[in-house]
């Protein structure tokens, strides 16, 4: 597998994003064995804008984010220097398109966190694994001439706030999802306190060419909301080749 040292570029907002996280008073704890293998994509379920701000203090990544967050003051600069792979909704055909990006920067030896969902949630539940844009680790072996690209399930969750469980009836405070504003949100947070973030790696899925996408999308979702819900329950997800600490 190819492996290269991230960029200078991906640093910035890697440091950046590591004293947002202890600005907000967010603690990461991390399950599972964090990979180092590049090229990576990495699948993750999408509950809040804390998702960017944790996954990015853990480790350096790109992301894929909607066209409109291009344009926002500060926050466009910063997923610009971030490489972000910046989508338009409203284009039919969009997704081969962002595929063949999301291939390209994969093929260059980047990691890049697909929110594989599409959207986020009420952090409830995990929404199904859309299978299209996994179809980036096949455009990334045709590009780097790779037999195999990792595709890596990760699992976001908040289960704790204050040093208490965070009740399934107030998860939806933290998710950010539907109409919530960015401002409003932030401000909540800021209110009423950062949860703890617990990040769950699971079993990487070797991808190869002749692999069906439906059939990746699918085991990853799986394993996604199998952690999701080990994590919110306080345990440790019980996954073949997985160690916590």
């Amino acid at each position: 597998m190819l492996a290269v040292l991230p960029g200078r570029a991906l640093v910035i907002p890697h440091l950046f994003h590591r004293a947002s996280a202890a600005l907000l008073g967010i603690k990461i704890r991390r399950q599972g064995i964090m990979p180092s293998g590049r090229p990576l994509l990495i699948a993750a379920n999408h509950v809040s804008w804390l998702d960017i701000v944790v996954l990015s203090a853990a480790m350096p990544v790109s992301f894929v984010a909607k066209s409109e967050v291009a344009g926002w003051p500060g926050i466009g600069l910063l997923a610009r220097l971030q490489n972000t792979i910046f989508v338009d909704r409203k284009r039919r055909l969009q997704t081969a398109a962002t595929a063949r990006a999301i291939g390209q920067r994969l093929s260059a030896g980047g990691a890049v966190v697909l929110f594989a969902e599409g959207t986020s949630s009420d952090h409830n539940r995990v929404l199904p694994f859309r299978p299209a844009l996994l179809g980036a680790a096949r455009e990334a072996l045709a590009a780097s001439g790779e037999n195999v690209i990792d595709v890596q399930p990760v699992s976001i969750a908040y289960p704790r706030r204050h040093g208490l469980p965070v009740l399934r009836r107030d998860r939806p405070e933290i998710a950010w999802y539907g109409a919530m504003t960015l401002p409003n949100h932030l401000w909540n947070i800021l209110k009423c306190g950062a949860p703890e973030a617990v990040l769950t790696f699971g079993q990487p899925i070797a991808v190869t060419a002749a692999d069906d996408r439906k059939q990746i999308a699918l085991r990853a979702e799986r394993e996604v909301r199998a952690m999701t819900a080990a994590a919110l329950r306080g345990v440790s997800p019980i996954l073949s080749g997985v160690q916590t600490g």
